[in-house]
């Protein structure tokens, strides 16, 4: 799949991302798998103290009879489940729940002392001072009001994750008042599907705006970066493609101090060298061109002397010769405006003109015996070019349409206003051109028919001429097949 770079570095830095994630994951993974403990030390330990000192004190304040229906009232406010355990044996309180052998080692296992105080369980002695031997040791109500109950602190904790399901347990050691005077060693344990448990074990709310925030900076941070990578090769990439159009005289930024500037400039370099050797090439194609008209013009003259003068019998050669002499004179006519036309881009006289005039005398030009050329052009229509030029574009356009097609059907001028710009089409009925032949068909010399035979035209440089005119005048020329038939030239004019 093609990407433009600016996508491809942005994947690549999502990637580094993703994979610096993965990175993190795993190492917590690990982490959990070695010591779970390790997530109760943060702010989530802190939320899940808190809240199992919140139910603690409001389980010290009830009768034991309402502590289930207040574990799962707190159950449905965290998504999770809160179950009650003595830290000898049994439930308590809360949906009856048969532990894990992991989790059931942790719960059953007494937590830490309390200093000064021993631990006692709901079936300890009474305390100093409370009556013996009264009957049954449950259920038992002091004589008198009921002291308030004492606020014990939650002291340790612990967390464990089981398998098939998984499930994560994490366990809070407390006392609860299951008689009065007799706090008994517990632990609450808070039971849940995922993670996250609603935002109590781990609230992902802070991690996901970290994460969005962070994302959203790196790619700010980088936009200079990789703007300004992104926009120096679009501008070289332009130059370039420009320069294979021949125009040599573009440029691009050298302000940069880095390998792309280096780049920049040794563009620029070979554009100014290459424009350098093209001009050279073209001016001395016409110094040639021109210095070739005069032994030409007296090779013509000396024909016509012979013409009047040759036998009969001699007729035939000196025609031939008149033939060849008249091609070569063709030639260098067709090479000195190809010359003219491409060293004329400093004398250019652009001017608002309007098209139907130029055309109609670039078609009394070139009208021929069996051929229909017509002029569709609007009357109002206008355009900003050197008429001159264009009158030769369009000569050679009809001429060459002429040449090929001019048999086969009208032969037509047509255009019409774009955007900053007119269009003027040149089209024909005739047999077209092979596709894979059209980006040639304006470069000098370049012919479909590589014979260069007499009859079928001349050596390849009119519609060299046609694109060097018309971008002289700032505008661009190309060419398509017609649909159902036909070939059709476009040239693209500054309104």
């Amino acid at each position: 799949m093609r990407l433009p770079l600016y996508s491809k570095i942005l994947l690549w830095f999502f990637l580094n991302l993703l994979i610096v994630g993965g990175a993190i994951y795993v190492l917590f993974i690990y982490q959990f798998r070695t010591g779970p403990e390790v997530l109760l030390s943060g702010p989530a330990g802190e939320r899940v103290r808190a809240v199992g000192q919140v139910i603690t004190d409001e389980l010290n304040s009830q009768p034991s009879k309402e502590w289930t229906g207040t574990l799962n009232r707190f159950g449905e406010a965290y998504h999770v489940r809160f179950l009650l355990y003595r830290n000898d044996a049994g439930q308590l309180a809360g949906e009856r729940t048969t532990l894990p052998e992991p989790v059931a080692r942790k719960v059953f296992t007494p937590g830490p002392r309390r200093e000064g105080r021993p631990p006692r369980d709901a079936f300890s002695e009474p305390p100093p001072g409370a009556p013996r031997g009264a009957p049954g040791r449950e259920g038992l109500e002091p004589r008198g009001p009921r002291p308030p109950p004492e606020r014990v602190r939650i002291r340790d904790s612990f967390m464990v994750r089981t398998d098939d399901p998984r499930r994560y347990w994490i366990g809070m050691r407390m006392a609860v008042n299951e008689r009065p005077l007799a706090p008994m060693p517990a632990t609450i344990v808070m039971v849940s599907d995922s993670l996250r448990a609603g935002g109590l074990f781990v609230d992902l709310t802070p991690l996901l705006w970290v994460g969005a925030g962070a994302v959203i900076f790196s790619v700010l941070f980088w936009l200079p970066l990789v703007g300004g990578i992104t926009r120096a090769l679009a501008q070289m990439n332009h130059a370039a493609a420009e320069m294979a159009e021949g125009k040599f005289d573009t440029r691009v930024s050298e302000k940069r101090r880095d390998e792309l500037g280096s780049l920049g400039t040794a563009l620029n370099r070979m554009a100014a060298r290459l424009g350098g050797f093209v001009t050279g090439q073209k001016r001395f194609t016409g110094d040639i061109a021109h210095e070739l008209c005069t032994p030409i013009a007296r090779m013509q003259m000396a024909v016509g002397i012979l013409e009047e003068r040759a036998e009969p019998k001699d007729k035939q050669y000196v025609e031939d010769m008149r033939e060849e002499v008249e091609h070569m004179s063709n030639l260098v006519n067709e090479l000195l405006s190809f010359s003219k036309a491409s060293l004329g881009v400093a004398s250019v006289n652009l001017q608002t003109v309007a098209l139907r005039p130029l055309v109609e005398k670039a078609v009394k030009r070139e009208s021929r015996d069996g051929a229909e050329l017509r002029n569709e052009v609007p009357e109002e229509l206008q355009a900003t070019i050197d008429p001159e030029l264009i009158v030769r574009a369009v000569s050679n356009l009809l001429r060459n349409a002429v040449r090929y097609a001019g048999d086969a059907g009208p032969i037509t001028v047509s255009a019409s206003a774009l955007e900053g710009e007119v269009e003027l089409l040149v089209s024909d009925c005739g047999p077209g051109v092979p596709e894979a032949e059209l980006p040639k068909l304006f470069d000098p010399f370049y012919r479909v028919d590589t014979s260069r035979a007499r009859e079928t035209g001349g050596v390849g440089l009119g519609l060299s001429i046609v694109k060097t005119c018309v971008e002289t005048c700032h505008g661009s020329v190309g060419c398509r097949n017609r649909e159902g038939g036909g070939f059709e030239a476009a040239m693209r004019l500054p309104a």
